[in-house]
C-alpha cells in the first residue's frame, strides 16, 4: 500500500536539469501522501552503465534531501545525460510498510533481484505459497515484491519474451500489484497493475511520467507549468490487468494484457549488462518495530503475559439482562419494564433494508459514465461491510468505483492483505491516504497514558479520534478525483450509543446515522472531555489538534451525494461471510470466531476495557440489535457474546507493542478499575 512513480525522458531532448528536477521532486512529494516509512528511487545512468538505487528507512521527502542523493546529483545532470545521447530513466517509492520491516534495508523499494529493479504498490497475498510452487527459486527477503521479480526472470531465463514472461507471472499473483520495472539485460521499463493503480502522462514525443493517482499527475501540470515546456499531453490509466513496456531509447510504448499467453513481441539484449550500486541511506533509524499480528501468540512470553487477562464471566453473568435483548443493568441510561423488556428494545426502529436495492439503481444513475471512467468512491477499511459493499458496487450496481483507504497506524496486516485481496479480484483501483502513522501512534500513546491516570469510560473514544479523518479525506478524494457519488458500507445495527452514553448523553432514539449526534449532545460531549482534561492535565499534549479536528470531521464535515449500501440491500451476516470468505479468500483472525472488526487494530483493547470494567462491549450491542431484527434468538445472541468477549490476547498485545505500552503493567492498571458489577 504505497506510492510508486517514475519519470522517462528520451535521449536529446532539450529539457535543462533544473525542470527535470522539478518534476521528479514534484511527482516524489505527492507520492508521499500514500506512505512515509521508507522511500527508494532508482537512477539508470547508461553513460556509467550503472543503475543506482538509494533506499532507506526515512520518507521520500527526507530521501530527496539525503546527502548520498546530493552526492549522486552533483555528477549525474539530467540534462547532460540526455544531451549526450542518453535517456533519462527514474523510477521511486513511497513505502507503507506491510510485508517485511522498514528497518531493514533490503526489505525496502527498489528491490533487487536476479538484475531487475522493481518498485510495487499492493500486497501479495498468496508470496508463500509461490514460493512453495517455485522450489527451485531462492529467496532472500521477507518483503513480497522479490516474488514478482523471481518469477519474472525465471520465465525470461526460460525463453518467454518480456511481454509473456510478464503476464504469466502476473496471472499467478492473488492480491494487488501496480509495478515499476527496470532491468540490467534491456533497455526496457516495464508498468504493469491488475487493478488499475497506476496512471501515465505521456506527450507526443519524448516525455513519461507516471503515479499511483492520476490527480497527482493534474497537479504535476499545475506545480511545473508542464504544457508549456513539453506542449500537449494525455493522462491515461492503465486499466486493470494490463501494462506497458516502454522501450527507454526511443519512448515507444507497447501496450499488452495478462490473458495474453503469447507474442511476437521482439526485444534485444544489450551487449553490456548494467552494473547495479545499492546505496543505503540511513538518515537515522527508527526505533519502532514492525509487528506481526499473526505471530505474536507464538511469542515465548504469550503464555504467561495472556494470563494477565481478566475474563470475570460468572460475575458478569450474574447482571440483570433484558428479557429481550442482552444489555445488562450497567449499560448507561438503562431500564426496564414490568416485562424486563429495555427501554432501548421498546423504542427501537427496524433498520435493515428500509428501501429495495432497485430504489439506489435509480438514485446512482445520474452518476453513472459510460467511457470507463470511475463513478464512485467508497471508503474501504478492509472490513467484511465494506468489502462486501465493494462487492454489491460491482456486480450489482454495475458502477466501475474507486475503493478508498484511510490508513492512520491502527490498520493491521490482516485487514491490509485483505483490501489487496479484494481490490485485486475485482480489478478496482485503490487509493490510500497514509496518516503520519509514528505521529498518530505516539497521540494514542499520550492519551492511554492520561487515562491510566484517571480512568473514565467515556473518554475511550480518544484512543480512536485519529481515524475519524476518513470522512475528511473522502470529501477531499472526491474532489480529487471529480467523483460526487459515495456509497458507504456503515452497518446500521453498529449502533454504539452506550460509548458517548458514558459522557451522560442519553440515547437518541430517533436519529438517523449511528454516527450522528444532535448539537446539544456534541455540547455535552465536549464538556465532559473539558472536565477530564483539567482533572488530568497529561490530557493537554500534542494530540490535541488531532482531537479537535476529528470531531470537525465526523459531526461537522458536509456529506453530499452520499449513500449507505444497507439503506437499500438487506444486511446478511451468514450471505456475507460466505461471499468474502468463498469468492475473495478473505483472511480471518487467530484469536476470535467473529469476523467482525478483526482489521481495525483497536477493537481488542476497547473491548477488553469496556467488558472488564462494565461487563459488556460492542459485541453485547451488536448481538441485541440483531435480536431485535429478527436475525438471532436471544439464546444464540448469549452463545455468542460469551465467546465474542474473551480477551483477544494476540490483537491486545500488537496494539499495546505498536503503540509503545508495557503490556503487563497497562493490563494490570485496567484489571484494578473499579468494576460497575461488583
Amino acid at each position: 500500500m504505497c506510492g510508486i512513480f517514475g519519470v522517462f525522458i528520451k535521449k536529446e531532448s532539450d529539457y535543462n536539469s533544473e525542470f527535470i528536477v522539478k518534476v521528479l521532486s514534484n511527482i516524489a512529494l505527492q507520492s508521499q501522501a500514500r506512505g512515509k516509512d521508507s522511500s527508494g528511487l532508482s537512477f539508470i545512468d547508461y553513460n556509467n552503465n550503472t543503475i543506482n538505487v538509494f533506499k532507506g528507512a526515512i520518507s521520500i521527502s527526507r530521501l530527496m534531501k539525503s546527502v548520498e542523493l546530493k552526492d549522486f546529483n552533483a555528477s549525474y545532470q539530467p540534462s547532460q545525460l540526455v544531451e549526450k545521447g542518453y535517456p533519462y530513466s527514474v523510477i521511486g517509492h513511497a513505502r507503507l510498510v506491510t510485508n517485511g520491516s522498514q528497518l531493514h534495508n533490503i526489505n525496502n523499494q527498489p528491490v533487487i533481484k536476479d538484475g531487475i529493479i522493481g518498485i510495487h504498490n499492493g500486497i501479495i497475498v498468496n508470496v508463500d505459497e509461490l514460493w512453495a510452487e517455485a522450489s527451485e527459486l531462492e529467496r532472500h527477503y521477507a518483503i513480497d515484491t522479490e516474488i514478482l521479480l523471481a518469477l519474472i526472470r525465471n520465465y525470461l531465463v526460460h525463453g518467454d519474451n518480456l511481454q509473456v514472461s510478464l503476464s504469466n507471472t502476473m496471472r499467478q499473483i492473488y492480491g494487488t500489484v501496480s509495478t515499476a520495472l527496470l532491468f540490467n539485460d534491456r533497455l526496457k521499463a516495464v508498468l504493469a497493475t491488475n487493478n488499475g493503480s497506476l496512471y501515465v502522462l505521456k506527450n507526443q514525443k519524448d516525455f513519461i511520467v507516471f503515479a499511483s493517482e492520476e490527480y497527482f499527475l493534474h497537479q504535476l501540470d499545475s506545480a511545473v507549468n508542464l504544457k508549456r515546456i513539453i506542449g500537449d499531453f494525455d493522462i491515461e490509466q492503465i486499466l486493470p490487468n494490463s501494462g506497458l513496456i516502454i522501450d527507454l531509447l526511443t519512448i515507444d510504448c507497447l501496450k499488452f494484457n495478462f490473458d495474453q499467453t503469447n507474442s511476437d513481441f521482439k526485444e534485444d539484449l544489450i551487449n553490456e549488462k548494467l552494473k547495479i550500486l545499492a546505496h543505503e541511506v540511513n538518515g537515522g533509524t527508527k526505533q519502532e518495530v514492525v509487528l506481526d499480528i499473526n505471530k505474536i501468540h507464538l511469542h515465548p512470553a504469550a503464555k504467561t503475559e495472556s494470563k494477565l487477562l481478566q475474563n470475570n464471566y460468572s460475575q458478569i453473568n450474574t447482571l440483570s439482562r433484558c428479557t429481550k435483548c442482552l444489555l445488562p443493568e450497567t449499560f448507561p441510561f438503562i431500564f426496564y419494564d414490568e416485562r424486563g423488556v429495555c427501554n432501548y428494545c421498546n423504542n427501537y426502529k427496524p433498520k435493515n433494508h428500509e428501501e429495495p436495492i432497485s430504489r439506489l439503481l435509480e438514485l446512482v444513475e445520474p452518476y453513472r459514465k459510460t467511457d470507463n471512467k470511475p463513478d464512485c468512491l467508497v471508503p474501504f477499511s478492509g472490513g467484511r461491510d465494506s468489502t462486501y459493499t465493494l462487492h454489491l458496487i460491482k456486480n450489482v450496481l454495475k458502477l466501475n468505483p474507486i475503493a478508498f483507504t484511510y490508513d492512520w497506524g491502527m490498520v493491521t496486516d490482516l485487514g491490509r492483505r485483505n483490501i489487496a485481496r479484494v481490490c485485486g479480484k475485482l480489478g478496482v483501483e485503490n487509493i490510500i491516504v497514509s496518516a503520519d502513522i509514528h505521529w498518530k501512534r505516539k497521540n494514542i500513546n499520550k492519551n492511554i497514558r492520561a487515562w491510566l491516570k484517571n480512568p473514565d469510560l467515556g473518554m475511550i473514544p480518544l484512543f480512536m479520534a485519529g481515524d475519524k479523518y476518513f470522512f475528511y479525506y473522502t470529501d477531499k478524494i472526491k474532489k480529487q478525483t471529480g467523483i460526487n457519488l459515495n456509497i458507504w458500507g456503515i452497518n446500521p445495527l453498529e449502533n454504539t450509543d452506550f460509548k458517548v452514553g458514558f459522557c451522560g448523553i442519553k440515547p437518541d432514539f430517533n436519529k438517523k446515522r449511528i454516527y450522528s449526534l444532535n448539537i446539544l449532545s456534541q455540547l455535552k460531549l465536549m464538556n465532559h472531555v473539558a472536565k477530564n482534561m483539567l482533572i488530568t492535565p497529561s490530557y493537554f499534549n500534542i494530540s490535541i489538534f488531532d482531537t479537535l479536528g476529528s470531531f470537525a470531521s465526523r459531526y461537522m464535515a458536509p456529506k453530499k451525494d452520499y449513500y449507505h449500501m444497507f439503506d437499500y440491500y438487506p444486511w446478511n451476516e451468514k450471505e456475507i461471510e460466505e461471499v468474502i470468505i468463498k469468492e475473495y479468500k478473505w483472511e480471518t483472525a487467530i484469536d476470535t470466531r467473529t469476523t467482525w472488526r478483526i482489521g481495525d487494530g483497536t477493537a481488542g483493547f476497547y473491548n477488553y476495557v469496556y467488558y472488564t470494567v462494565a461487563g459488556f462491549s460492542e459485541y453485547d450491542t451488536f448481538r441485541s440489535n440483531q435480536i431485535r431484527e429478527g436475525m438471532l434468538t436471544r439464546e444464540e445472541g448469549l452463545k455468542l457474546i460469551e465467546e465474542e468477549n474473551q480477551p483477544r490476547y494476540a490483537s491486545i498485545k500488537w496494539y499495546l507493542d505498536i503503540i509503545n505500552l508495557d503490556f503487563a503493567s497497562t493490563i494490570k492498571r485496567i484489571n484494578s478499575i473499579p468494576k460497575l458489577y461488583m
